[in-house]
């Protein structure tokens, strides 16, 4: 029987270096129309963010997480719906005292981090298991996530039947994680988001994601992704390695050098990759089966 692979569509991001698409979706309309489009191209799940529809920027507003969402499902999408919580992590130190919050800071609680989870009900969410140096073009910051908000994040996802995608950046994201699961913090089967290619991440290489995968708990879902030019050979190589994809605007702007990409692009190309290396990709509810779903 042919294997079927989850094909996520990472919609919308919310960093600066996604604004150099000229056609970059901003508005929860924008947003929706993109979700259908990447659906209609043959993805099993979208990944949503949301932007300031005035000023472009990323945003953590409940309000427009709200409307976005009402507008993805009055648009029929059916693709299984997994909306970001990697927002209220953002430390930027004070240059003159790097103990304290400098401009551009924003580290919320945990109840405010889930606040718009509970406001949607999506089937699916991310929850970071990481806490890294990151940057945003020029822009250095700590992506902050202590083990205590985790847990109290993942506790309420138990609560409210949202199925958290663990987006993974190290090795020890995944012991911490499976720490959680032993804990009991994670419903069977966990799903695992191993994220490739940022800067001072993991490599988007073979190597990487063969020790990452070694990594993780037996029966575990998975799916792992690269950044920029490293998006399509790491979905050849997560489908090979035996785990499921995810291509998009969040993490890749471009077709080929100079050429900017669609989500329905990206991912006709990326089920392009998964069948002619002899797999299918999953139907949005195939995909639900998979990833242990409760149904609502």
């Amino acid at each position: 029987m042919t294997r079927k692979v989850v094909l996520t569509c990472a919609v919308v991001g919310e960093t600066n270096f996604n604004r150099a698409h000229p056609n970059f979706p901003i508005t929860p309309k924008q947003i929706a129309d993109s979700a259908r489009e990447a659906e209609e191209a043959g993805a099993s799940a979208v990944h949503l963010h949301v932007r300031n529809p005035v000023t472009g920027e990323g945003s953590s507003d409940p309000d427009l997480f709200l409307e976005m969402a009402t507008l993805v499902r009055d648009n029929g999408v059916k693709a299984v719906m997994n909306v970001t919580c990697g927002g209220g992590g953002l430390f930027f130190p004070d240059p003159e005292d790097e103990g304290r919050a400098g401009p551009g800071s924003e580290i919320a609680s945990a109840e405010a981090r889930v606040r718009h989870i509970e406001m949607i009900l999506p089937e699916m969410c991310s929850l970071d298991v990481c806490t890294q140096n990151q940057t945003d073009g020029e822009v250095e910051y700590v992506y902050l996530n202590t083990q205590a908000t985790l847990r109290k994040m993942a506790r309420r996802f138990q609560e409210l039947g949202v199925k958290p995608e663990i987006e993974v950046f190290a090795p020890g994201d995944i012991l911490l994680a499976n720490r959680m699961l032993a804990d009991g913090l994670f419903d069977l089967p966990p799903m695992y988001q191993i994220v490739m290619g940022t800067n001072w991440g993991l490599p988007a290489t073979p190597e990487t994601m063969i020790y990452m995968r070694n990594l993780l708990p037996a029966g575990a879902n998975w799916a792992a992704f690269g950044i920029a030019r490293m998006q399509m050979p790491m979905v050849a190589q997560s489908v090979l390695l035996g785990g499921n994809v995810r291509v998009g605007l969040e993490d890749n702007l471009y077709l080929k050098r100079g050429v900017f990409a669609t989500n329905g692009q990206l991912v006709a190309r990326a089920r392009t990759i998964i069948e002619s290396l002899g797999f299918e990709v999953a139907t949005p509810d195939e995909a639900r089966e998979i990833l242990g779903l409760r149904k609502r």
